[in-house]
Protein backbone atom coordinates (compact mmCIF):
# COMPACT_ATOMS: atom_id res chain seq x y z
CA UNK A 1 0.00 0.00 0.00
CA UNK A 2 1.33 3.25 -1.17
CA UNK A 3 2.01 5.94 1.82
CA UNK A 4 0.23 9.21 1.89
CA UNK A 5 2.20 12.05 1.99
CA UNK A 6 2.34 12.73 5.36
CA UNK A 7 3.65 9.30 6.09
CA UNK A 8 6.72 10.19 4.97
CA UNK A 9 10.07 11.18 6.18
CA UNK A 10 11.82 13.69 5.23
CA UNK A 11 14.06 12.09 3.42
CA UNK A 12 11.27 9.88 1.25
CA UNK A 13 9.74 13.78 0.61
CA UNK A 14 13.42 14.91 -0.41
CA UNK A 15 13.90 12.46 -3.36
CA UNK A 16 10.74 12.79 -4.23
CA UNK A 17 10.60 16.19 -4.25
CA UNK A 18 14.39 17.91 -4.67
CA UNK A 19 15.32 21.34 -4.69
CA UNK A 20 15.24 22.34 -8.49
CA UNK A 21 15.72 25.90 -9.93
CA UNK A 22 14.55 26.63 -13.32
CA UNK A 23 15.09 29.75 -15.93
CA UNK A 24 12.03 32.55 -15.24
CA UNK A 25 9.31 31.88 -16.95
CA UNK A 26 6.67 34.17 -18.63
CA UNK A 27 3.93 32.28 -17.31
CA UNK A 28 4.28 32.84 -13.79
CA UNK A 29 2.39 36.21 -13.39
CA UNK A 30 -0.78 34.41 -15.24
CA UNK A 31 -0.69 31.11 -13.18
CA UNK A 32 -0.49 33.71 -10.16
CA UNK A 33 -3.73 35.63 -11.33
CA UNK A 34 -5.91 32.46 -12.01
CA UNK A 35 -4.68 30.64 -8.75
CA UNK A 36 -6.17 34.27 -7.36
CA UNK A 37 -9.42 33.85 -8.77
CA UNK A 38 -9.66 30.14 -7.83
CA UNK A 39 -8.53 31.08 -4.63
CA UNK A 40 -11.18 33.69 -4.06
CA UNK A 41 -13.94 31.43 -5.28
CA UNK A 42 -12.72 28.70 -2.69
CA UNK A 43 -12.51 31.13 0.51
CA UNK A 44 -14.87 34.03 -0.24
CA UNK A 45 -14.50 37.63 -0.42
CA UNK A 46 -15.34 38.08 2.83
CA UNK A 47 -12.31 36.46 4.86
CA UNK A 48 -9.29 37.26 2.21
CA UNK A 49 -8.36 40.90 2.73
CA UNK A 50 -5.28 40.69 0.28
CA UNK A 51 -3.92 38.21 -1.82
CA UNK A 52 -0.04 38.70 -3.28
CA UNK A 53 2.52 36.77 -5.48
CA UNK A 54 5.20 36.24 -3.48
CA UNK A 55 8.62 34.24 -3.75
CA UNK A 56 11.05 33.93 -6.41
CA UNK A 57 8.38 33.65 -8.89
CA UNK A 58 7.48 37.04 -8.31
CA UNK A 59 11.03 38.10 -8.83
CA UNK A 60 11.46 39.20 -12.57
CA UNK A 61 14.47 37.37 -14.50
CA UNK A 62 15.47 34.97 -11.22
CA UNK A 63 16.22 31.21 -11.42
CA UNK A 64 13.25 29.68 -9.17
CA UNK A 65 11.77 26.59 -8.41
CA UNK A 66 9.16 26.50 -10.44
CA UNK A 67 6.58 26.88 -7.49
CA UNK A 68 3.73 29.43 -7.59
CA UNK A 69 3.94 31.20 -3.70
CA UNK A 70 1.31 32.86 -2.94
CA UNK A 71 0.56 35.21 0.01
CA UNK A 72 -3.03 35.15 1.65
CA UNK A 73 -4.21 37.69 4.49
CA UNK A 74 -7.10 37.23 5.79
CA UNK A 75 -9.21 38.47 8.64
CA UNK A 76 -8.90 37.93 12.38
CA UNK A 77 -12.54 36.53 12.24
CA UNK A 78 -12.04 34.71 9.96
CA UNK A 79 -12.95 30.91 10.51
CA UNK A 80 -10.04 28.93 10.07
CA UNK A 81 -11.64 25.41 10.17
CA UNK A 82 -14.39 26.27 7.60
CA UNK A 83 -11.42 27.83 5.33
CA UNK A 84 -9.33 24.74 6.24
CA UNK A 85 -12.77 22.34 4.85
CA UNK A 86 -12.67 25.00 1.98
CA UNK A 87 -9.49 24.86 0.67
CA UNK A 88 -8.76 20.86 1.15
CA UNK A 89 -12.23 20.47 -1.06
CA UNK A 90 -11.00 22.74 -3.57
CA UNK A 91 -7.76 20.40 -3.81
CA UNK A 92 -5.42 21.58 -1.48
CA UNK A 93 -3.55 19.73 1.18
CA UNK A 94 -3.16 21.53 4.05
CA UNK A 95 0.38 21.64 5.74
CA UNK A 96 0.74 22.62 9.45
CA UNK A 97 3.38 25.36 9.67
CA UNK A 98 4.47 25.71 13.52
CA UNK A 99 7.27 27.53 13.12
CA UNK A 100 5.17 30.44 10.73
CA UNK A 101 3.39 33.37 11.69
CA UNK A 102 -0.26 32.83 12.66
CA UNK A 103 -2.74 31.00 12.05
CA UNK A 104 0.16 28.67 11.57
CA UNK A 105 -0.77 26.89 8.02
CA UNK A 106 0.34 26.28 4.56
CA UNK A 107 -1.60 24.77 1.67
CA UNK A 108 -0.19 23.09 -1.07
CA UNK A 109 -1.06 21.73 -4.39
CA UNK A 110 0.61 19.94 -7.30
CA UNK A 111 2.10 17.38 -4.88
CA UNK A 112 1.33 13.22 -4.96
CA UNK A 113 2.85 10.41 -4.00
CA UNK A 114 4.45 10.10 -7.48
CA UNK A 115 6.50 13.23 -7.13
CA UNK A 116 4.82 16.67 -8.60
CA UNK A 117 1.99 16.96 -10.72
CA UNK A 118 1.00 20.03 -13.14
CA UNK A 119 1.84 23.57 -11.68
CA UNK A 120 2.96 23.35 -7.73
CA UNK A 121 1.16 25.87 -5.42
CA UNK A 122 2.29 26.89 -1.97
CA UNK A 123 -0.70 29.32 -0.30
CA UNK A 124 0.54 30.58 2.86
CA UNK A 125 -2.15 32.03 4.70
CA UNK A 126 -1.58 35.43 7.29
CA UNK A 127 -2.85 37.32 8.97
CA UNK A 128 -2.66 41.42 7.34
CA UNK A 129 -0.13 42.66 10.24
CA UNK A 130 2.31 39.76 8.73
CA UNK A 131 3.86 41.66 5.29
CA UNK A 132 7.29 39.83 5.38
CA UNK A 133 7.27 38.75 2.35
CA UNK A 134 5.99 41.43 0.64
CA UNK A 135 8.99 43.53 1.87
CA UNK A 136 11.59 41.12 0.79
CA UNK A 137 9.62 40.91 -2.97
CA UNK A 138 9.54 44.50 -3.25
CA UNK A 139 12.74 45.02 -2.26
CA UNK A 140 14.50 42.66 -4.76
CA UNK A 141 12.35 43.99 -7.47
CA UNK A 142 13.42 47.42 -6.92
CA UNK A 143 16.91 46.16 -6.30
CA UNK A 144 18.20 44.29 -9.31
CA UNK A 145 22.16 43.43 -7.38
CA UNK A 146 19.64 42.55 -4.48
CA UNK A 147 17.89 40.29 -6.85
CA UNK A 148 21.05 38.56 -8.44
CA UNK A 149 22.56 37.87 -4.91
CA UNK A 150 19.41 35.95 -3.62
CA UNK A 151 19.52 33.96 -7.03
CA UNK A 152 23.61 33.21 -6.26
CA UNK A 153 22.55 32.03 -2.91
CA UNK A 154 19.74 30.03 -3.71
CA UNK A 155 21.93 28.48 -7.03
CA UNK A 156 24.42 27.18 -3.82
CA UNK A 157 22.15 26.47 -1.49
CA UNK A 158 20.36 24.28 -3.82
CA UNK A 159 23.30 22.61 -5.25
CA UNK A 160 24.27 22.16 -1.10
CA UNK A 161 20.69 20.61 -0.43
CA UNK A 162 18.87 19.42 -3.35
CA UNK A 163 16.91 16.81 -1.42
CA UNK A 164 16.40 18.49 1.73
CA UNK A 165 13.98 21.24 1.41
CA UNK A 166 13.79 22.47 4.92
CA UNK A 167 17.55 23.10 5.56
CA UNK A 168 17.42 25.00 1.60
CA UNK A 169 14.76 26.91 3.18
CA UNK A 170 16.15 27.31 6.58
CA UNK A 171 19.50 28.17 5.21
CA UNK A 172 18.03 31.38 3.06
CA UNK A 173 16.94 32.96 6.34
CA UNK A 174 19.63 35.47 7.35
CA UNK A 175 19.91 36.48 3.56
CA UNK A 176 15.70 36.77 3.78
CA UNK A 177 15.78 38.59 7.02
CA UNK A 178 18.68 41.19 6.17
CA UNK A 179 16.85 41.73 2.98
CA UNK A 180 13.22 42.56 4.68
CA UNK A 181 15.16 44.62 7.65
CA UNK A 182 16.78 47.35 4.53
CA UNK A 183 13.26 47.00 3.10
CA UNK A 184 11.52 47.92 6.06
CA UNK A 185 14.18 51.10 6.63
CA UNK A 186 14.06 51.83 2.95
CA UNK A 187 10.29 52.26 3.33
CA UNK A 188 10.42 54.08 6.98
Amino acid sequence: MAKNLSDMTPEELGKLFPVQLSAPKETWPELFLDAREKLIRLMGTENILNIEHIGSTAIPGILAKDTIDILVQISASAGIPELKTKMENGGFICLPQPRKPPPHMMFVSGYTIRGFVGQAYHVHIRYSSDNDEIYFRDYLIAHSSAAREYEAVKTRLAEVHKYNRDTYTDAKGDFIRRITALAKKETG
